[in-house]
């Protein structure tokens, strides 16, 4: 198995990777995000590759800030569900920490749903361990014509 950069034509099993993580999107929809996710160099966007078959995606990216140094954000991993329990996510991660190092990051950080506790005991697992509970506040800015 080999960790490689996420390519455009990984769409489709990206478009199932995530759909399995809980987002549902049309691979027009993922074409674009891949797209945009790629032609940022503060991104990284990697899959693990076993012999041209993908069974795992990660997306992370710098993020600088006012009040705390840079860090890399874990924004997504996903090992496919025929594929989990045999170290795919840990080799996945152990990538995004590598790219973060190299760029001089400190830190890595990342969020979990409270209700994937299997997250969050992989992630304790790897060291990572909770830095805080917060509510996710978000606004829509669609404007809907009436």
């Amino acid at each position: 198995m080999q960790v490689r950069s996420l390519s455009p034509s990984d769409v489709e099993i990206a478009t199932e990777l995530l759909r399995q993580l809980g987002y549902e999107l049309s691979p027009s929809e993922a074409a674009r995000r891949i797209a945009r996710v790629l032609a940022d160099k503060d991104h990284y966007a990697a899959v693990a590759d076993d012999n041209g078959q993908v069974l795992g995606l990660i997306h992370a990216f710098e993020r600088a800030a006012l009040e705390k140094p840079r860090e890399a954000v874990v924004q997504s991993l996903v090992v496919h569900n025929c594929a989990r329990k045999r170290g795919i996510g840990k080799v996945l991660m152990a990538a995004a920490h590598a790219w973060a190092r190299e760029r001089g990051l400190e830190h890595v950080v990342l969020h979990t749903r409270i209700q994937r506790e299997d997250a969050r005991a992989f992630y304790e697992h790897l060291g990572y361990e909770r830095a805080a509970t917060a509510h996710l506040m978000r606004k829509s800015l669609m404007i809907l014509a009436e």
